[in-house]
């Protein structure tokens, strides 16, 4: 009798354990793959010139790109917050590039990407840059992160030149910066000194990337790769460099390509490739400034650090095999800020109580295009900024200031210094006819014009506008502070 007893016992448990399993291969794995500074027109499908890039273009065959796909913000620590809580940065008070002396970052009452998995059961990890807190309780870990291995910052955040990698006067500007840390999990275990360190990120990035897969190819996963590259200084391995005609720039984005290219061969080998969500995105647009070391912005107007089209929209690409039509190309709104509230509807995740701005998607991607789940996108940058607005095919510009490299760009490593631009009234773009931005037709379109400033005043009731004196709306909440 003891004996059966026994049998039944683990009978029980093998079957609850079976249960499980099955259950959670049902879910499928996600990876998001973002990319540094990299502009619209970087990508083989979006345009690219002077370099190829095979794998994300085969990604594109097999699944959908977008055509008017945005950043949250076009800066670093901004954007990065826009996708992992699903709302406008300013809403969770994170603004610019977080720098090693500031005391404030991602608060944990946000509820992240990374968590709406955890919750799930899935096995999380961010291999790259964070950049959304430096100190022990912003980083990946504290937000959801079973692992994580890579930078807390920007690579040029460190006391070294970007232009000729000597170490800088320790009392003076940069040169007052700490090391640049590689950290693992809440630990650094080594410091990024040379571009020869630089030039080993995004092969590092990609075996550590390569290496949890296979660990969690039993069980569903979330994968978070956001590459230091193609943010100056560019750092390329062997494998790639001198290899294209664009130059090192061309040479970053083949070794990027060649990264997701080693991803999927690692789905593939394991069998995961028709459960697995992946998709490809950048942070924002180029870093012009740099020149022949920045990406292309595809025609848009301007690029990173502004809000005309060439800081925020970026090549969106996303594949998942039997559910998104292949070779499709999507051209009504989405933003990054989407991703949370759209893979939590795909994978039955939860959503937290915090008001986001993110919208599902999901029929989008199921190549529904009669469907309009983003009606308007806002453009805030800065601290809480309001700098434009879309809704449809018409952006409206708003008042504001910016800085133009346009007649001075920089070559090589030297980047080239700003000009002040100041906009005093308001201008109107059909983003059909005009996605360059070139022609303000503000008074041909009165009644659009109006229809905007509706959506313009509920933005600011809700956040807020620095640039009309309004520091914030009903709905701001506060970043995590370090005392």
């Amino acid at each position: 009798m003891k004996n059966y007893l026994i049998l039944g016992i683990v009978l029980t448990a093998f079957l609850s354990f079976h249960k499980t399993q099955s259950q959670n291969k049902k879910k499928p794995n996600v990876v998001i793959v973002f990319i540094d500074d990299e502009g619209y027109g970087d990508v083989g499908v979006y345009g690219a010139t002077g370099f190829q890039t095979p794998h994300i273009d085969k990604m594109a065959s097999e699944g959908m790109r977008f055509t008017n796909f945005y950043a949250a913000q076009p800066v670093c620590s901004a954007s990065r917050a826009g996708i992992m809580t699903g709302c406008y940065p300013n809403r969770v008070g994170i603004n610019g590039a977080l720098f090693p002396f500031h005391k404030k970052g991602l608060n944990q009452n946000e509820y992240t990407i990374a968590e709406m998995f955890k919750d799930q059961g899935y096995a999380t990890a961010c291999v790259g840059k964070w950049h959304l807190g430096h100190q022990k309780e912003f980083l990946p870990l504290q937000h959801g992160f079973d692992e994580f291995v890579g930078l807390p910052y920007s690579n040029d955040i460190w006391p070294y030149s970007s232009q000729t990698g000597k170490r800088l006067p320790k009392n003076k500007g940069r040169g007052k910066l700490p090391d640049l840390p590689l950290i693992e999990g809440n630990e650094t275990v080594s410091y990024i000194t040379s571009f020869e360190d630089q030039d080993n990120l995004t092969t590092m990035y990609t075996e550590k990337s390569v290496e949890f897969i296979n660990k969690n190819a039993n069980k569903p996963f979330f994968l978070y790769l956001p590459h230091s590259m193609g943010h100056i200084p560019l750092g390329v391995s062997d494998k790639f460099r001198g290899k294209s005609e664009q130059g090192m720039y061309g040479d970053v984005m083949m070794e990027i390509d060649w990264s997701v290219g080693q991803i999927n061969k690692a789905l593939k080998k394991n069998n995961l490739e028709d459960n697995t969500i992946v998709i490809f995105t950048s942070d924002n647009g180029p870093w012009l400034s740099f020149g022949n070391h920045a990406g292309s912005s595809g025609g848009l107007k301007e690029g990173k650090l502004s809000s005309w089209e060439g800081g925020q929209r970026v090549p969106f690409i996303i594949r998942y095999p039997n559910k998104i039509p292949p070779g499709t190309v999507c051209n009504k709104l989405g933003c990054a800020i989407d991703l949370l509230p759209t893979l939590a509807s795909m994978t039955k995740g939860k959503l937290s109580k915090n008001k986001i701005d993110g919208v599902d998607i999901s029929s989008l991607l199921e190549g529904d295009f009669q469907s309009n789940p983003r009606k308007t996108l806002l453009y805030y940058y800065g601290k809480n900024n309001l700098n434009g607005v879309r809704k449809g095919n018409w952006k409206l510009i708003l008042p504001h200031s910016y800085s133009t490299y346009q007649g001075a760009l920089g070559n090589d490593r030297s980047g080239s210094k700003k000009t002040k631009i100041v906009i005093t009234k308001p201008e109107l773009y059909n983003m059909i006819r005009d996605p360059g931005e070139q022609y303000n037709v503000y008074a041909n379109y009165p009644e659009k014009v109006k229809e905007l400033m509706e959506v313009v005043e509920a933005a600011r009731k809700e956040l807020g506008d620095l640039n009309v004196g309004i520091e914030k709306g009903t709905g701001n909440r506060e970043p995590g502070i370090v005392k």
